[in-house]
C-alpha cells in the first residue's frame, strides 16, 4: 500500500491506496471527483486530463503514488465562487460539445494550451488538442472555444 498525500483544487488529502492505483481512479473512487472522465483506458483520448503542479497530464497513465506532495487541479476546481472559468463559458457559448464525455479533458487541455501559450493560431490549437479526442463534434467549435477562451483570457 502506498501513503498518498497531496493538494486537489485546493485541498490537502491523503489516502492510502495499492501501489497500482492510477490517479484517476485516486481522483474518482477514493475522492469523489468524478468529472474526470475515464475513456479509454490506453491515453489515447484525454478524457482524464489533469494538471499536475501546472502540467496538464493524463490521469490514466499516472499512478497516484507518482502524485505524492503534488497540486492537482481537475474540472471541479475551475469554477471559483460560482463562476464558469472562462474556457467553461467559451465551450458552452460556442457550442463545443455535444455528449459532454470529452469536454473536461477537452477544457483541461485546453488551459495547458493556453498557459504555455496565450494566443495560439488555428494550427496550435489543432496540435496543442492533439491526444484529446472527440467522437461527437467536428472539432470546429472546440477551436472557435479556445479562440475565444483566449480573446477573453487575455483581457482579464
Amino acid at each position: 500500500m502506498a501513503k498518498v498525500e497531496l493538494k486537489v483544487n485546493g485541498t490537502k488529502h491523503a489516502r492510502e491506496v495499492e501501489d497500482r492505483t492510477l490517479l484517476v481512479d485516486l481522483l474518482r473512487d477514493h475522492l469523489g471527483l468524478t468529472g474526470t472522465h475515464i475513456g479509454c483506458d490506453t491515453s489515447q483520448c484525454g478524457c482524464c486530463t489533469v494538471h499536475v503542479d501546472g502540467r496538464a497530464v493524463k490521469s490514466c497513465t499516472m499512478l497516484a503514488a507518482q502524485a505524492n506532495g503534488a497540486d492537482v487541479l481537475t474540472i471541479e476546481g475551475m469554477a471559483k465562487d460560482g463562476e464558469l472559468h472562462p474556457i467553461q463559458q467559451a465551450f458552452s457559448e460556442c457550442h463545443a460539445l455535444q455528449c459532454g464525455f470529452c469536454t473536461p479533458g477537452m477544457i483541461m487541455a485546453t488551459a495547458g494550451l493556453l498557459k504555455d501559450n496565450p494566443d495560439p493560431t488555428e494550427d496550435e490549437i489543432i496540435h496543442g488538442l492533439e491526444g484529446n479526442l472527440c467522437r461527437c463534434t467536428g472539432y470546429i467549435n472546440i477551436i472557435k472555444a479556445v479562440k475565444r477562451s483566449a480573446q477573453v483570457m487575455a483581457k482579464k
